[in-house]
């Protein structure tokens, strides 16, 4: 299947500091491609040279055929994007913010008329057009900003973290949005540092100090991690995720809630080992199971590799 999007040894710098650094991969018609990282990796930054905001420093690349490098103006006009920051004017209605977007994208009379109605609907505010943007709830504001971004039914729609600020319950319906667009055809590239939100995705790139570190689908990225990982429940969980991280037979440890995740090499007869440790301090309430890797175990794991 032909790539949507497109990029090969994509670069952008600031002055001495390289924000994107040599970046390849490529996206299909209808995927899910999310992009996840910490704060400051080169998310928004990548997504705003795919969307011809940015003008990259190195590099090539494409997004539904035209190149990111010269024709910056003809992908704004095919695609969708919603950034990272709340972009509607908060002082005009949610119909006047609906017909000022849907008139830059060349939309007018009965077709600009008809998508607004169709924006208003996906959002869930039919009977909101006339309130002012600024009184609205978060979740609402969040569908809204969505509904903007495909007034002119673009092909590919670009997400800079679109659920942030958002509870879990917005955050889930925003997510099955976002299913309807993919089973409708449309490729959406999304940003996220929540690990619950990567596994919704087709397929994930890590991306840590400008780098993609992995990219693969969420189940393989798990199943290659290179380490058995248990969950260690134990009161004072605090004092001993120090104590469990010293061991000379840990790999990695995370605090997951009030548990820790204790990761060693396959084959290591962790269970056995850790409870005899626990015997010698006295520790008898504690309980200790091998599980499944979570994102989470993935990224932490490739985070700590490349010095994060």
């Amino acid at each position: 299947m032909a790539a949507t999007v497109a990029v090969e040894k994509l670069t952008r710098m600031f002055g001495s500091f390289t924000a994107v650094n040599s970046i390849d991969f490529s996206v299909s018609r209808g995927e899910i491609f999310g992009f996840l990282g910490p704060n400051g990796a080169g998310k928004s930054t990548t997504i705003k040279m795919l969307c011809g905001i940015l003008v990259p420093t190195g590099g090539k690349g494409q997004v539904n055929g035209f190149d990111i490098l010269s024709e910056q103006e003809k992908i704004k006009s095919t695609i969708g994007y919603m950034s990272q920051k709340f972009s509607l004017y908060d002082d005009l209605t949610v119909r006047e913010n609906l017909r000022f977007f849907g008139s830059i994208y060349g939309l007018e009379g009965k077709k600009l008329s008809d998508r607004i109605a169709h924006a208003m609907d996906m959002a869930e505010i039919g009977n909101r057009g006339d309130e002012v943007v600024k009184n609205l709830p978060m979740g609402i504001k969040q569908r809204l900003a969505l509904g903007s971004a495909i007034l002119h039914d673009p092909p590919v729609l670009f997400l800079d973290e679109p659920t942030s600020g958002v509870d879990p319950i917005m955050r889930r319906n925003f997510w099955e949005l976002i299913y309807n667009f993919s089973e409708a055809g449309k490729t959406i590239f999304i940003t996220t540092h929540y690990m619950e939100e990567a596994e919704h995705c087709d397929r994930i790139a890590l991306i840590i100090a400008g780098k993609i570190i992995a990219l693969d689908t969420p189940a393989r990225l798990k199943g290659d991690l290179a380490y058995e990982v248990y969950s260690f429940s134990v009161e004072n969980f605090i004092e001993m995720f120090d104590y469990i991280q010293s061991l000379d037979f840990v790999s990695e440890t995370a605090i997951f809630g009030s548990d820790i995740h204790v990761l060693c090499e396959k084959g290591f007869p962790l269970k056995r080992e850790l409870g005899a440790l626990m015997k010698k301090k006295n520790i008898t309430n504690y309980h200790i199971e091998k599980i499944s890797p979570t994102l989470e175990d993935v990224f932490v794991t490739h985070a700590r590799k490349h010095g994060v």
